[in-house]
């Protein structure tokens, strides 16, 4: 991955509440890149979030409403954000109370630097 998504992986990263972001194959939730603290299990968010997406994916296409552009999973203690992009995912670890709209704004950007 690019220099220029590590760099906006860590705007991300910057913002309050945030415990970590990847970007992640879409197929099989490898990482790609990321930028997440020590207590955060890359690798199992990475899977669980491919996972998710793509059976949202599955379920939203379904049903008729089409692919989504953005998924919010709001959890006990805490939130996970995902964002399809290209052939991967951008995932965000946060705090319940997160920013989601600042978040959200810096995942897209984070998005259009996915080649």
């Amino acid at each position: 991955m690019t220099q220029a998504i590590k760099q906006a992986l860590d705007r991300v990263t910057r913002i309050s509440g945030v415990r970590g972001a990847l970007v992640v194959t879409g197929d099989d939730g490898l990482i790609v890149a990321d930028a997440v603290m020590e207590n955060i299990r890359g690798d199992a968010v990475a899977a669980l979030a491919a996972s998710f997406a793509g059976r949202m994916s599955r379920a939203c296409y379904a049903t008729g409403v089409g692919v989504p552009h953005f998924v919010q999973l709001q959890a006990a203690n805490g939130t996970l954000l995902v964002m399809p992009a290209a052939d991967v995912v951008i995932v965000v670890v946060a705090d319940k109370d997160v920013n989601v709209g600042l978040v959200r704004l810096e995942m897209l950007h984070a998005a259009e630097l996915v080649p």
